[in-house]
């Protein structure tokens, strides 16, 4: 329970910033997810998921919910895992 005026005020708006937090890194969880889904099935559609996650996580960097580094060290990583499905799949052939 806050003591002051402004301690209640400062507890509404930290709880506003969490559930906006939650939801953006929510948000970003779907978009990781569906992209490996899709790396996964070897879907024609990895790029444009890929594309649906950076897009995320660049929106996550401009609200300040995710730092750049972090967002940036993501993108790289899926990247990756798309290269290297495209890859395979090319060796494969």
């Amino acid at each position: 329970m806050p003591n002051t005026k402004s301690a209640g005020r400062r507890m509404r708006n930290s709880a506003r910033k969490q559930a906006r937090n939650n939801i953006v890194r929510t948000q970003i969880k779907t978009a990781v997810k569906r992209f490996r889904a899709a790396v996964e099935a070897k879907q024609d559609s990895s790029p444009e998921a890929l594309r649906a996650a950076i897009s995320t996580l660049d929106k996550a960097v401009k609200k300040g919910v995710v730092k750049r580094g972090t967002a940036d060290r993501k993108k790289s990583r899926l990247a990756l895992a798309l290269n290297r499905a495209t890859a395979a799949a090319a060796a494969n052939k």
